[in-house]
C-alpha cells in the first residue's frame, strides 16, 4: 500500500485498505508523528518499532482482530514502548478541494506570536490562521505532510453556523488538497459543523506525539521538508 502518505492520498479519493481484518505497519512519516489508523475492516500503526513486536503485541491484546489496534491494552503497550503520549482516539474526516473564495470575510494574522499560532505551530507545520468575525480558523501541515485544520468558535457566537462557515472556508483556503480533521467523537458540535460543511468519515485515530520535556524541536529534526516552525 506504500507510505503513509500514500494511504493517506488514497484514502481521501475513497480508495481504502483491503478488508481483510489485518494490521499494515509501516514507518513512521517523522519523528513528530506516530501512531494508528484504524479503516473499515483494516489498521494502519505508524511506528519505527519492530513490525514483529508490533503484531505480537495485537495478538496478547486478546480481543476481537478489528478491535485490537485501538484497544487500550495495544495503545498503552505502544505508549509504553515508545515512551510517547496520546491524547484522545479521534475521528478522521476530510474534505474535498472547493474552488473559489470562502464566503466569509477572512483576515489572515501575520503575527507569529499571537497565541492561536503560537499553540497551533507545536504539531503542525507551515501554520497559517485567518480570524472571521466569532472565530478563527487554522490550517497546517500536520501527519505524514497533509493539510489539516481546526476551527474555533467564539461562545457568545454559537449556533450561528460560524463553525460549519469556517471549516467549509478550509476547503477554499486548501489550494486544491484534501483538508483533514481530527475530531474528539464526544464533540458533538465540532462533527456536526465539519458534516454540514462537507466533510467525509475516513476512520480513527490515535496520535502519538513526543513528550514536551523531550523537546518538539528535537522531534522535529528529521521531519522531511519542514519549514523548522513548530506544530500544531
Amino acid at each position: 500500500m506504500g507510505n503513509l502518505r500514500d494511504i493517506l492520498d488514497a484514502a481521501a479519493r475513497g480508495v481504502f485498505p483491503p478488508l481483510d481484518g489485518r494490521t499494515t505497519v509501516v514507518p513512521q512519516p517523522s519523528r513528530r508523528d506516530a501512531g494508528v489508523l484504524s479503516f473499515t475492516a483494516h489498521s494502519v500503526v505508524f511506528t519505527d518499532e519492530d513490525p514483529r513486536w508490533v503484531h505480537e503485541t495485537l495478538r496478547a491484546a486478546d480481543c476481537d482482530a478489528l478491535a485490537a489496534s485501538m484497544s487500550p491494552r495495544f495503545l498503552t503497550a505502544l505508549l509504553d514502548r515508545t515512551g510517547r503520549v496520546a491524547e484522545t482516539i479521534d475521528a478522521l474526516v476530510v474534505g474535498s478541494p472547493l474552488p473559489g473564495t470562502p464566503s466569509l470575510a477572512l483576515t489572515e494574522i501575520e503575527d507569529r506570536d499571537h497565541p492561536r499560532v503560537v499553540s497551533s505551530r507545536r504539531r503542525r507545520d507551515e501554520v497559517r490562521v485567518w480570524a472571521a468575525e466569532g472565530g478563527v480558523v487554522v490550517l497546517g501541515r500536520g501527519v505524514a505532510g497533509r493539510l489539516e485544520v481546526a476551527v474555533e468558535v467564539e461562545e457568545d457566537v454559537r449556533h450561528r453556523g460560524t463553525g460549519r462557515a469556517l471549516a467549509a472556508a478550509a476547503r477554499h483556503l486548501g489550494g486544491g488538497e484534501p483538508v483533514w480533521a481530527q475530531i474528539s467523537p464526544g464533540n458533538a458540535r465540532s462533527t456536526r459543523a465539519f458534516q454540514a460543511a462537507g466533510y467525509r468519515p475516513v476512520g480513527a485515530e490515535a496520535l502519538l506525539t513526543v513528550r514536551q520535556d523531550r523537546g518538539v524541536a528535537a522531534a522535529r529534526a528529521t521531519v522531511p521538508g519542514s519549514d523548522r516552525s513548530p506544530g500544531r
